[in-house]
């Protein structure tokens, strides 16, 4: 049953609705890096001098060209690991319309719900960007003595995180915050399962980027389930 869930989800990932939260959160991802790298250019640059002296050397009038294009390589090379991190948690901002669209497609029947704010989004969204970085920190150790296991050992820390976070995200519009964590509690094994799903394809550049939607997409299907068998 977890597999029809994500296959329902997977066959909507052409949803007009589904592509719009993803341009949205790998814009903002892009938009930030830019303004970021912008700043640390800028104030690289205010930081050095037009012209060095060094013994030996003498006057060396290229040193801001050569802080500013070190910035650049900086920021390009941090880019491409905060690129997935900043990206997900971007597009966590906007799931709840993937929740939505699901509805609309599958559950059409269903009274409407109140959309979080943006405040409780952001907060949500951090938070759970927060724990997920602080237990894989924490989690290196394990990683590091059981290697023929590290993979296994990210497959279900990362997916008992996703579980959790996507199925009470869903839960909680139909259930209330309340509601959606005993609702977890009830489910814990099914929607551990569901996530490791999710923490497969976390392994892959590019294809972690789609997975926050087809997350939701595929736990908004399972909870529906869950919540018709009561």
């Amino acid at each position: 049953m977890i597999l029809n869930d994500f296959t329902k989800a997977l066959s909507q990932m052409t949803d007009p609705r589904f592509r719009n939260v993803l341009l949205k959160g790998v814009g903002l991802t892009f938009g930030l890096l830019f303004v970021v790298f912008a700043v640390v250019s800028t104030v690289a640059g205010w930081l050095t001098p037009d012209s060095v002296t060094l013994p030996l050397i003498g006057e060396i009038t290229w040193a801001d060209n050569l802080v500013s294009w070190a910035s650049l390589i900086l920021m390009f090379g941090l880019s491409i690991f905060l690129m997935v991190p900043v990206a997900s948690a971007f597009t966590s901002l906007f799931l709840d319309d993937v929740a939505q669209a699901v509805e609309d497609q599958h559950y059409p029947a269903l009274p409407p719900v109140r959309a979080p704010s943006l405040g409780e989004s952001l907060r949500d969204g951090l938070n759970f960007l927060g724990i997920l970085i602080a237990a894989n920190i924490a989690a290196l150790v394990l990683y590091v003595l059981f290697i023929p296991i590290a993979a296994f050992i990210f497959w279900g820390l990362n997916g008992f995180l996703l579980g959790r976070e996507y199925f009470q995200l869903v839960a909680m519009r139909r259930l209330g915050r309340a509601g959606a964590k005993q609702a977890f509690r009830d489910n814990l094994l099914t929607i551990w399962m569901a996530g490791g799903l999710m923490a497969v394809p976390l392994s892959f550049p590019l294809v972690n980027l789609v997975i926050p939607i087809l997350g939701v997409a595929t736990f908004t299907h399972l909870f529906h389930r869950l919540n018709a068998r009561g």
